[in-house]
């Protein structure tokens, strides 16, 4: 899941997603655990997922209005000094 598929959810459905993508993540451990697992980077994927969505569900929550990528901001230590 892109960060932007996340941002263009509701918060129900993001929370629902969350729910499931915990879920699975609880089963690919016990997978791993058990000699199971297949894919191992579906750890990664998944819990990066949940990231996702708590980040978008806190943004949302302390009413922060994300940059677009359209707006450059400067980067760190590239201003001008006087």
């Amino acid at each position: 899941m892109k960060i932007v598929d996340a941002r263009n959810l509701t918060d129900s459905e993001l929370v629902a997603k969350k729910k499931d993508a915990r879920q699975e993540y609880f089963n690919l451990r016990l997978q791993q655990q058990t000699g199971a697992l297949e894919k191992p980077s579906r750890l990664n994927e998944v819990r990066k997922d949940v990231a996702k969505m708590e980040t978008v569900l806190s943004e949302r929550r302390l009413g922060l209005k994300v940059a677009s990528r359209k707006q450059k901001l400067p980067a760190a230590g590239t201003e001008k000094k006087k």
